[in-house]
């Protein structure tokens, strides 16, 4: 039976670079929390009860929920590793209650907001870094997606983005749907037939790795708080449920590999669904009506 550590070094980590762009990242991770508490003990001598100790533990160091919890998710995923690959009967860590069991935030653009944000975007002076927010709200895309997206992948006739698999987070080919204003973007950008990238930093020559900065100062332009470049792909996927569009729809239009993903617009559709109710009030009282 392999220590913590070793297995985290000798199996999970090896899986996790063919696997999981973000296995940096839970090297960090296991050599800040994980090491020193598990990485001498044996498989089977961690128990749930240290992993909850532990885990409040973080919480006493000064950690956010959020934090904590992410740390969680790891020990979690490397022990369900250790039991799909029968080293474990089950995960000691499976039945340990997160502090927040949702913490995924969401923020949405009212339309006063939007107003403000599409007039900066309009006619602020950096507009390569305009376009590509822009393209971002119109496709839901994730930032590094746009930023690797390439000529080669634009059908302008299908009206689709083909998204290849190296850069796309599921790790396979996904198609994005263009539509009316990602076109657009696309006919204001005079890097086709010069450039392989389509959004080109000019002072550098290169496609842009980031547009953090800019994006900060775009946001603070239209007087808008806690706006991310990820929350354009939010946003979009607000104006597909408020439109009446299905979470399936939204699920395919965002590349989620799971419906549950999805699952966290559903409040959304509480207009459309009002207006759906609604539709069979207008049958019954049509009907009411003419029989009386």
């Amino acid at each position: 039976m392999p220590t913590f550590g070793d297995f985290f070094k000798e199996n999970y980590l090896p899986h996790a670079k063919m696997h999981n762009r973000g296995w940096k990242k839970k090297s960090q991770m296991y050599d800040l929390r994980l090491k020193d508490a598990f990485g001498n003990k044996r498989l089977d001598q961690i128990k749930r009860h240290e992993i909850s100790a532990w885990h409040v533990g973080l919480r006493e160091d000064g950690l956010s929920p959020a934090y904590s919890d992410r740390f969680l998710a790891l020990l979690r995923n490397i022990l369900a590793k250790a039991v799909e690959w029968d080293l474990l009967e089950k995960n000691p860590a499976s039945g340990v209650k997160q502090f927040n069991i949702d913490n995924r935030s969401q923020r949405f653009l009212d339309e006063p907001e939007l107003k403000r944000f599409l007039s900066v975007l309009a006619t602020d002076k950096n507009r390569t870094v305009c376009l590509i927010v822009l393209f971002l709200l119109s496709t839901g895309a994730r930032l590094n997606e746009a930023l690797k997206a390439k000529w080669k992948d634009i059908d302008k006739v299908a009206r689709v983005w083909r998204i290849p698999a190296s850069n796309s987070k599921s790790k396979k080919i996904r198609s994005v749907p263009l539509n009316d204003s990602a076109l657009e973007v696309v006919a204001q950008l005079d890097t086709e037939d010069t450039f392989d990238y389509l959004f080109i930093n000019r002072k550098t020559g290169m496609p842009y790795t980031t547009i953090s900065k800019t994006f900060t100062r775009l946001t603070t332009k239209a007087n808008l708080r806690n706006w991310t470049p990820h929350s354009c792909r939010h946003q979009y996927a607000s104006f597909l449920v408020n439109s009446g569009r299905s979470l399936y729809e939204v699920q395919h239009c965002l590349g989620h590999a799971s419906s549950a993903t999805s699952e966290r617009y559903s409040h959304l559709s509480s207009k459309s669904l009002q207006d759906a109710a609604d539709s069979a009030s207008d049958v019954i009282k049509a009907a009411m009506k003419g029989s009386t």
